[in-house]
């Protein structure tokens, strides 16, 4: 018996008991790390977290939240903004917006000319204060978050989740999923902190109060 023929005894040693289609699910994973590192208040870590990444975070309750939209865009000077399909109509601000909407699809000379884009979002996560976008009602395409200068972006309390695992299983992994921390921004070789490259210089989170 050569190495080749007792390297290949052994693998079938210890491939003896294996099923011979096993599945993933079939073998326990033991898992001691923690799934949730957010602790009871998950609206006030995510809204300190948004703000530490130069979001500007509100939290009203609904029968505020189209002001409290109103007001962030004024903030910032936009007159015109982008509504993605299904936004809901009454979280739209009052005021004399030009309005545009999505459909048919906006060129992208269009969108580079739109002041701003207002959204709501897939979920929310805590401790990273991140707002999750995939494409559903009322968030669009993703290119509508990139090329205007600002995005307000509308959460409910519910909808956020306390950490990333509890976030991941409440999303589709085949829809397209957009991760937002605060507006774009970079820095150069000596470290300058440069918003609005690679999409929103503002970033408005609007959170509505609802039941958790």
């Amino acid at each position: 018996m050569n190495g080749r023929d007792t390297v290949l005894r052994s693998i079938r040693g210890a491939l003896a008991d294996v099923p011979s289609s096993p599945s993933p699910d079939d073998v326990p994973v033991p898992r001691g790390s923690r799934t949730d590192h957010a602790g009871p208040d998950v609206v006030g870590l995510f809204a300190e977290r948004a703000t530490d990444y130069r979001a500007t975070v509100v939290r009203v309750p609904e029968e505020e939240a189209a002001i409290a939209v109103s007001r962030a865009l004024a903030r910032a000077g936009a007159r015109s903004l982008v509504v993605p399909p299904g936004f809901p109509e009454e979280l739209l601000p009052p005021g004399d917006w030009v309005r545009l909407e999505d459909v048919p699809p906006l060129t992208v000379e269009q969108l580079d000319a739109v002041d701003a884009v207002v959204t709501t979002a897939a979920v929310a996560i805590a401790v990273t204060g991140t707002v999750v976008l995939d494409s559903g009602p009322g968030q669009g395409r993703r290119v509508l978050t990139l090329l205007p200068d600002q995005h307000v972006c509308v959460v409910r309390s519910s909808q956020i989740t306390g950490d990333v695992p509890e976030a991941l299983a409440r999303l589709d992994p085949l829809r397209p999923l957009t991760l937002i921390s605060g507006p774009s921004a970079t820095s150069d070789i000596e470290l300058e902190r440069v918003e609005g490259v690679h999409g929103p210089r503002t970033l408005d989170i609007v959170v509505i109060e609802d039941s958790r």
